[in-house]
């Protein structure tokens, strides 16, 4: 498959991958694609499905308006993102890629449309582009989850245009490499790596994202306040934390208190992310906590003799899963829900710390497995269309069940009944007949039955 671990853990900002980050690539891209733009007239956005009716509380306004300015998600400054668009709105107008004016009024230049959806996937997204001779071009785009996005008509899996030494579209298929070659899981994801970039870039590239990862989590441990958005959702793991250093070494200490943490370095991730702050897409944004909570867990609780052999070793098992989730199912929670998110980043964590761990081939298949499986059929039922409830909490606990599926895969032998490749297409098909309200409408479940009050989206 044509994918690297950088696709999977790109850095960006919050709230969401698919309905923040996709929708701003796409834009600037848009506009790039159709360059020179100094004859341009007007551009106008249109939202359909999911990226309508949670378009607000995921950001997909602001992301769609910073993306036509020429923003990207890994450049953008978040504290500066309010007063930007706050200063284009006032002016009535924006500046193409910050190059060339055009007018700007919302409800004509950029539409939200409730109650349609394109065909190829729940998050669709028409840009328009009139020129000032009259001439028009327009194209259709879809973000498909994990920021990743799809120009109309283009296929959902893509060809390989690089080979690699170890190439598979299945784990039965990195397994049987694993054998010939008698290579771990990590070591053959770094040589298909190496064939576009070296070793040293690799390393570099890994270290740097479990850098922001990490900044990520102490940022959010030690940020106090309410989270934005009309929920009034205060955030909590700051006061947490504080509550659990007080409590070290307290005689009277439940013996569960450094899973405890490990929850809280989750829920610390996603408070950034519900903020719009700065954090890695892994492999979506809803569910950017648990890989972050899991490695801090790896490189301080459990005392690596190479911590940074074990980290990277880490996050290219993690991909190799998130590869094989999106190219056999989806990452998108609009197309197959919260199992599609946390599931998978479950899944993620728990492959990536028995690899880091030491634990051979076997034993990351099946920690995988376990990871997405006791998370089938979770639904995407975010309230008032934000990503706070219950996304917050759920990274916590998929953090811990991270955790808990590497335990349990590491005191076996790798042999399992269920295997990772037919558990993906379960999720796929669970997905599949998941009823549109509970993939990121918020038009069932937990959205509906949750009165809520003074919120921009309602």
């Amino acid at each position: 498959m044509d994918m690297s671990v950088f696709d999977l853990f790109k850095i960006g900002i919050g709230p969401s991958s698919s309905h923040t980050v996709g929708p701003m690539v796409a834009a600037r891209r848009f506009l790039q694609d159709n360059a020179p733009l100094d004859d341009v007239a007007e551009v106008k956005a249109e939202l359909y499905g999911s990226l309508a009716l949670t378009g607000i509380g995921h950001a997909t306004d602001k992301a769609v308006l910073l993306g036509l300015m020429g923003e990207t998600p890994q450049g953008v400054n978040p504290t500066q993102v309010d007063a930007q668009l706050a200063a284009a709105e006032a002016a009535g107008q924006l500046a193409l890629l910050g190059q060339h004016a055009v007018p700007f009024k919302r409800g004509t230049h950029l539409v939200f449309h409730m109650a349609e959806s394109l065909p190829e996937h729940p998050n669709g997204m028409r840009f328009t582009l009139t020129r000032k001779d009259g001439g028009v071009s327009s194209k259709v785009y879809y973000s498909v989850g994990g920021g990743f996005i799809r120009e109309e008509g283009e296929e959902a899996t893509a060809v390989a245009t690089v080979a690699v030494p170890y190439p598979f579209g299945t784990m039965d298929e990195l397994l049987a490499h694993g054998v010939r070659s008698g290579l771990t899981i990590p070591q053959m994801l770094r040589a298909n790596e190496c064939v576009r970039i070296s070793d040293e870039e690799l390393n570099a590239g890994l270290d740097k994202i479990w850098r922001v990862m990490r900044d990520c989590i102490t940022h959010g441990l030690e940020t106090p306040g309410q989270l934005p958005g009309g929920l009034n959702v205060k955030r909590r793991a700051a006061s947490l934390w504080t509550q659990a250093q007080a409590n070290a070494g307290n005689p009277n200490s439940l013996p569960h208190d450094a899973l405890h943490q490990v929850s809280l370095y989750a829920m610390a991730v996603n408070e950034e992310n519900a903020a719009g702050g700065r954090v890695v897409t892994a492999p979506t944004n809803g569910a950017a906590g648990i890989i972050p909570a899991v490695l801090r867990y790896y490189a301080e609780d459990c005392k690596p003799s190479d911590p940074a052999t074990g980290v990277r070793n880490f996050l290219l098992t993690a991909a190799a899963i998130g590869m094989l989730c999106k190219r056999n199912a989806s990452i998108s929670g609009a197309e197959i829900g919260c199992q599609g998110e946390v599931g998978v980043a479950c899944a993620m964590a728990a492959a990536g710390l028995v690899a880091a761990l030491g634990g051979s081939n076997g034993q990351i298949e099946n920690a995988a497995e376990i990871g997405i499986e006791h998370h089938l059929g979770m639904t995407c039922d975010p309230i008032g269309g934000l990503v706070q409830i219950p996304c917050i909490e759920r990274n916590g606990m998929g953090a811990v069940k991270a955790i808990t599926a590497a335990s349990l895969a590491l005191k076996g032998d790798g042999t399992h009944f269920v295997s990772l490749d037919e558990v993906i297409e379960t999720m796929r098909q669970t997905g599949a007949d998941m009823q549109a309200k509970y993939k990121e409408t918020s038009l069932g479940g937990l959205a509906i039955h949750v009165i809520t009050v003074n919120h921009a989206a309602c």
